[in-house]
């Protein structure tokens, strides 16, 4: 068919010349003319063919393909693998052609041949791009692909595709040898090395990230040093995305999660709880023994009833054991109220539905300071949900705020200016008063 097209256009080429003879118009008009058909007829003929691979072939081959049971096909589709390769039908064509049509035009024809094959080069390497994002759809439906992606060293092959299908091109256009141009890259390694080097940093530590297991998409970091504290949205070769909790992006160099420490909260929400870890300052000045008057009242509380009655039982024994003179009250073993109180976290804890008894649970005192003695709270909650958390946490604390005047505890708290102001109206009135009487 292309053979008879072309001697047709031989033949509309001699018509053409006599035709313009008996006008007596100048030669470049009859050239001008000839090389327009020619032009024409090749890409006509390249778009016909394309046109054919495109709604044809391709139509056929994508139908086909979403009939089979493969899964393989079918990300070839999504990543349109297919799609890519028929852009290669038309150049193929013209670069088939050329030479007959082109053949008096030795420029012309060099220009377009040299074009077509650079064409055909960079479709084989674009169509290539996307057989790789297809294997990495295969593998990310593989239950190991959470904890080891391949997202970067997808990222360095399609690099590296791209870097060896420009030095392709380069060695077809100034005809020289590819081993020749890596010796000149090799020269080059040092200003290679100024170019590329996040590019390499990022690309050592995603395989540190990934084998050591360090990080994954959908884990929870936080990494104050680049303002970054939500979920990790995803790993490439030169950066991590991690959407914040207020819904911002932050981008950070993938190398710096192996430079600088960062935390990542993916051990919590595989256990058992998430950690409260708060603490209340008690006023020291309100720490006293028990007296028999508090500890009746103390008995009378669920939680500490029996604890109030085997306490005791051990303390009468003991002082009896040893001839205890009672009543000296530094004298022998006595209870505290902030002892008692502190018993009394310990069983509310203990018998609160939603926190996680089999891990580490505390009730203890820290340093005391200057703002009081610490009563420190180190339970887990079962519910890792963030509001869930929050809700138990501040329930918890709601309630020991409110029982610790039970107890004749204080919360120790600074003075703000009501309190300041109360003072000194209260030092005026005794003034006054003084002054009065």
């Amino acid at each position: 068919m292309f053979d008879n097209i072309i001697e047709k256009s031989d033949g509309l080429r001699i018509w053409l010349r006599e035709l313009l003879e008996t006008t007596f118009l100048p030669e470049w008009t009859f050239a001008l003319i000839d090389f327009g058909l020619r032009a024409f007829i090749l890409f006509f003929l390249s778009f016909l063919v394309y046109y054919a691979s495109k709604k044809i072939l391709l139509f056929y081959t994508i139908k086909f393909v979403r009939k089979s049971k493969t899964k393989f096909d079918d990300y070839m589709v999504h990543r349109r693998v297919f799609h890519r390769i028929s852009h290669i039908a038309p150049a193929i064509v013209i670069y088939v052609l050329d030479e007959s049509i082109f053949g008096i035009y030795p420029t012309f024809l060099s220009i377009v041949n040299t074009l077509s094959i650079i064409y055909m080069i960079g479709v084989v390497f674009w169509t290539l791009q996307a057989v790789l994002a297809v294997l990495e759809d295969i593998y990310n439906t593989k239950p190991y692909a959470v904890e080891r992606p391949i997202r970067s060293y997808i990222q360095l092959l399609n690099l590296t595709t791209i870097l060896v299908g420009v030095l392709i091109i380069i060695s077809y256009l100034f005809d020289v040898q590819v081993t020749r141009i890596f010796a000149g890259l090799g020269a080059m390694a040092a200003v290679l090395m100024l170019i590329f080097k996040d590019t390499i940093l990022g690309f050592v530590a995603g395989i540190q990230l990934s084998a050591n297991k360090m990080m994954r998409v959908g884990d929870w970091i936080s990494m104050p040093s680049h303002n970054a504290d939500g979920t990790v949205l995803e790993v490439t070769l030169n950066t991590v995305k991690v959407q914040n909790w207020d819904r911002t992006i932050t981008t950070i160099p993938t190398y710096a999660l192996v430079a600088s420490p960062f935390m990542n909260w993916r051990g919590m929400e595989e256990s058992g709880g998430r950690r409260i870890m708060r603490s209340i300052n008690v006023d020291m000045r309100s720490v006293k023994f028990c007296t028999p008057e508090m500890l009746t009242k103390y008995k009378k509380i669920q939680h500490l009833k029996d604890y109030i009655e085997q306490r005791q039982t051990e303390i009468d024994n003991y002082n009896n054991e040893f001839g205890v003179d009672q009543s000296v009250v530094v004298n022998g073993r006595r209870m505290t109220n902030l002892g008692v109180f502190r018993k009394y976290l310990e069983n509310y804890c203990i018998r609160h539905p939603k926190l996680n008894t089999e891990m580490t649970f505390l009730v203890r005192h820290l340093q005391p300071s200057e703002k009081g003695i610490p009563i420190q709270v180190y339970v887990f909650s079962k519910e890792k949900n963030w509001a869930v958390y929050e809700e138990i946490q501040a329930d918890l604390f709601d309630h020991i705020l409110a029982v610790i005047p039970e107890f004749d505890l204080r919360v120790f708290q600074e003075p703000s200016g009501d309190d300041v102001q109360t003072a000194i109206s209260s030092l005026g009135n005794l003034l006054q008063s003084q002054k009065e009487s």
